[in-house]
């Protein structure tokens, strides 16, 4: 692709002065795009990004000895004393704002023509996005899914290729996200749904996009290592109301009213606020919410154009707002109320949240996962499970915090599995280069003693093992933290850890032991 073709649209301005050299130049062919000198070839065009900890600018040499032709830097960081006569140097106010640019015009644009649809938020996200994509399938339209768990093109399962260690948590890097656009437009896709994470908000990885509908689902304390505070949290989730045609809001998160004058603002046409409470009047309200246990939840959903009943085989308070706002973004799209009502009652659960574990026969307890890795998370799995756990029945949590992530949330969730849970295993999730223990000692300075008991088992493995060795009849164990993740990270690396595996393995020695001792 001919360099002029590649930045046209992308705020990207040659450093020559002459037209007529600039003009000459800007025709070069380009064989592709990098912003790793490491991954640079002959013909390419080199990206200068200023990462968290690396700055890329640092590269030059190392892109341009691998073959690089030309190199993209930020204005302020060009040295043009340093420049190579032959090489072609292009400036931008924001090369990573620049980067997702080039990687869209590089794939031909793939966005244009199908309809998107993205959903942020600190959690449901995934569960949104998942339901979403039952609905459009149920009413025939060919559906992909840009996920933190997974992506899909229609019926096909894609492959993410970022070797970045976080890749399952976020939004794909611009490559592997406008590639993956490429293929679903090639597979004739109608609907695209994203789940828009604040960290691809934020670092402009979804910029060239627009969105028919954003879906706003909460907002609580999360991911502040990398953001710093609420407000740059909050302003990260905003740009997306910058960014479409319609919005969906829940408007029981305190953030709601932020995020509808950003989209008012923005000139969003079409903005619908979702409610489960009785008191509050919204565009699509929950209305005589009925918990089945764990069978599911069901209600009535109520608009000015529908009234239809609701039914999920989802236990779960969290369900009926995921649901809802899936409900209304569906209907705002022209599906039918049958089916949105089909889908979601026929949906099944999603890897890793709230996923009931099959257990060897004759168990006498049950055994849940779910990602809840943040406060609020926790707070509503719990309630959750207290909202339909019959007399008699523990439930007993088990989870850690992650390493080298906001410490602010440790004691707080401490203070939440104490006060909700019946007994609490504390252990590792995740350390990273954190010392496990200094980890749980932060939890733990939140503990209520007097509310709960405990045990800490650094090693999480052991510690599902104890969980289940130690299980009571019709006890409600909780593995909270890890979900769908099927790994764990150490400060060794990247390990294999299937707590599926683990507690079944854990249940069926249980079960041995226990009958041979009979």
């Amino acid at each position: 692709m001919k360099l002029v073709e590649l930045i046209t649209g992308a705020d990207i301005k040659c450093t020559l002065s002459d037209p007529a050299e600039r003009d000459a130049v800007l025709s070069a062919e380009i064989a592709g795009i990098a912003s790793d000198s490491r991954q640079v070839k002959d013909g390419y065009l080199f990206v200068c990004i200023r990462g968290l900890h690396t700055d890329g600018h640092k590269y030059i040499e190392n892109a341009l000895e691998n073959g690089a032709v030309s190199v993209l830097t930020e204005e302020e960081c060009l040295e043009t004393d340093k420049a190579k006569s032959g090489i072609i140097y292009l400036t931008s106010a924001n090369t990573r704002r620049a980067l997702s640019f080039l990687f869209n015009t590089w794939y031909g644009r793939p966005a244009d023509g199908m309809k998107l649809i993205a959903v942020t938020g600190t959690n449901g996200k995934t569960s949104v996005t998942f339901m979403l994509r039952e609905i459009f399938r149920a009413a025939l339209v060919k559906t992909g899914l840009v996920g933190t768990v997974v992506c899909y093109s229609d019926e096909r399962k894609l492959s993410i290729h970022s070797e970045n260690e976080n890749a399952n948590m976020t939004t794909p890097d611009p490559k592997e996200l406008y590639e993956i656009l490429s293929v679903m437009k090639n597979d004739g896709v109608e609907v695209v749904l994203i789940e828009a994470t604040s960290h691809a908000l934020a670092l402009d990885k979804l910029a060239p996009l627009r969105f028919a509908s954003a879906i706003f689902t909460n907002l609580s304390p999360d991911h502040l290592d990398f953001h710093g505070d609420m407000k740059a949290y909050l302003d990260a989730k905003k740009k997306l109301f910058t960014m479409t045609d319609s919005a969906i809001i829940n408007a029981d998160d305190a953030s709601h009213t932020e995020i509808a004058e950003t989209a008012e603002k923005s000139g969003c046409g079409n903005i619908r606020l979702c409610t489960v409470r009785e008191d509050r009047h919204a565009d699509y309200a929950a209305l005589n919410v009925r918990s089945l246990g764990t069978s599911g939840v069901e209600y009535i959903l109520s608009s000015v154009s529908h009234i239809f009943k609701v039914s999920s085989p989802i236990p779960g308070r969290f369900t009926v707002i995921n649901t809802l706002e899936a409900a209304a973004c569906a209907l705002e799209e022209g599906i039918s109320p049958q089916n949105v009502q089909d889908a979601l009652r026929h949906m099944r659960g999603i890897d890793g949240r709230f996923e009931r574990v099959k257990l060897c026969t004759g168990a006498d307890f049950s055994v849940f996962i779910d990602y809840a890795h943040t406060p609020d998370a926790l707070e509503n799995l719990l309630l959750t499970v207290r909202g339909f756990r019959k007399k008699g029945e523990r439930i007993v949590l088990l989870f850690g915090c992650g390493g080298d992530r906001d410490r602010s949330k440790r004691p707080v969730m401490g203070r939440i599995a104490s006060s909700l849970a019946d007994f609490v295993i504390v252990t590792s999730d995740n350390s990273r280069s954190e010392d496990p223990q200094n980890i749980i000692s932060d939890i733990m300075s939140g503990f209520d003693y007097s509310k709960a008991g405990s045990v800490i088992i650094e090693n999480r493995a052991e510690a599902i093992d104890y969980a289940v060795k130690n299980a009571l009849e019709s006890d409600i164990i909780l593995l909270a933290g890890k979900g769908h993740e099927a790994y764990e990270i150490d400060k060794n690396g990247k390990h294999p850890f299937d707590e599926k595996e683990i507690v079944r393995e854990a249940a069926r020695k249980y079960y041995y032991y226990r009958r041979r001792d009979e």
